[in-house]
């Protein structure tokens, strides 16, 4: 009995990059503020590249608390998406052809969100990256660390629940 043969790693990256862009492309507030993902394998950078509408305080000047806490929940939601999701792109078993804002899979909802702020966010573009600990069938708890120059001096980090979307319901 042979193994099938695997798929070219150009059909491998299309399909993960397409299911990023489309997940990315259903928030429409990450679109408003700029945020793009960087896809290493199953690892995602969120990226908010620097733009003069995001200083909250012109005088420091420093990045909005509020803008800051926004990319830090896009960049929970989107991970957390993600993770759910991995499974289904890799197996081709999720189209990416079929991913419209209609036919996206539902996105968890955040019951609470804690963001500690360790610094001033500086003018300048700033990361983030998610690390979900915890992921049930029903709930989820994701860290996120926010950084700008050096990953090792954060600026923001935070703290996420989330209830989960569940599967729709089979009529059979």
């Amino acid at each position: 009995m042979s193994r099938p043969r695997p798929e070219p790693v150009q059909v491998i990256k299309q399909r993960r990059d397409s299911a990023l862009e489309a997940l990315v492309g259903g928030i429409p507030y990450s679109r408003y503020l700029g945020i793009r993902f960087e896809r290493r394998g199953d690892e995602l950078t969120a990226i908010l590249p620097f733009d003069e509408k995001l200083i909250g305080d012109p005088i420091l000047p420093a990045l909005h608390g509020g803008v800051t806490a926004a990319f830090l929940e896009t960049t929970a939601v989107l991970s957390l998406a993600w993770t759910r999701l991995w499974d289904e792109i890799e197996s081709g078993r999720l189209s990416t052809d079929d991913l419209t804002p209609d036919t996206m899979p539902r996105m968890p909802k955040t019951v609470d969100f804690t963001v500690d702020y360790l610094r001033s966010g500086l003018p300048r573009d700033a990361y983030a990256r998610a690390r979900v600990v915890r992921s049930g069938r029903r709930f989820a708890s994701v860290q996120v660390e926010g950084w700008q120059d050096n990953r090792d001096r954060l600026y923001a980090s935070a703290t996420g629940h989330f209830v989960m979307p569940q599967p729709p319901e089979s009529n059979g």
